[in-house]
């Protein structure tokens, strides 16, 4: 090989040589640059977690709990010395006293609930009247003071044994058998007397005039 050969043959390694580094450097300087974008995300990761952690804890204790305990509280039963009592006849002034509605009005300071219905006596009956068939209780109805609650009452229901009825009383029984029940109370007769027979009935107390009646004029 003469000298000129030579150096053209060195000159070719050379060049390899140098392109190889050049592919070396670049790589290297490739990992070197991955380097702080893995730095940037450790820190983006830590600058969330203090974040998440003032989220939880600026929620107010008890937050979620559904309400205080006064409004999950329950009403209580109302008894004869928080209600006013009446009985008026309904219907025609010049037809015969068949139907009555009995009105309670809350006269105490609280709240209080009505339930089921009505104990009411008429005159020389055995007890007091049975509820009309199919004439099931509903929710208790929850008087404010001043609010009212309503029954409906139907004397005679076209039976045998009629008699005449000249007083009545009424009492609110013991609901669920949780309290001893209490004495009856005198009701104003609505008018000096009428007629009744075996087949008086009673509504359940309800929050309308029109809920109570309903049922027991259209029996």
């Amino acid at each position: 090989m003469n000298a000129a050969a030579s150096r053209h043959h060195r000159a070719v390694r050379a060049r390899r040589a140098c392109a190889l580094g050049a592919v070396a450097i670049a790589a290297l300087l490739a990992t070197t640059a991955c380097g702080p974008t893995d730095d940037a995300a450790d820190g983006a990761e830590s600058t969330q977690q203090p974040s998440a952690s003032a989220s939880a804890t600026a929620t107010p204790p008890g937050a979620g709990s559904g309400g205080g305990s006064e409004e999950d509280a329950g009403v209580a039963l109302c008894t004869l010395d928080d209600l006013s009592i009446s009985a008026t006849k309904y219907g025609a002034k010049d037809e015969p006293t068949r139907h009555l509605l009995l009105v309670a009005t809350n006269t105490s300071d609280k709240k209080c609930d009505v339930q089921n219905a009505p104990e009411v006596t008429l005159g020389d009956a055995q007890g007091p009247a049975p509820v009309l068939d199919g004439a099931s209780p509903g929710e208790p109805v929850t008087l404010a003071p001043g609010e009212k609650a309503y029954a409906g009452l139907r004397a005679t229901g076209g039976h045998m044994d009629t008699y005449d009825v000249a007083s009545m009383t009424v009492t609110l029984g013991s609901p669920g058998g949780e309290a001893e029940a209490e004495p009856p109370a005198d009701l104003t007769m609505p008018v000096e007397s009428f007629p009744a027979d075996d087949g008086q009935r009673v509504t359940p107390w309800a929050g309308t005039e029109g809920l109570a009646m309903r049922p027991i004029t259209t029996s």
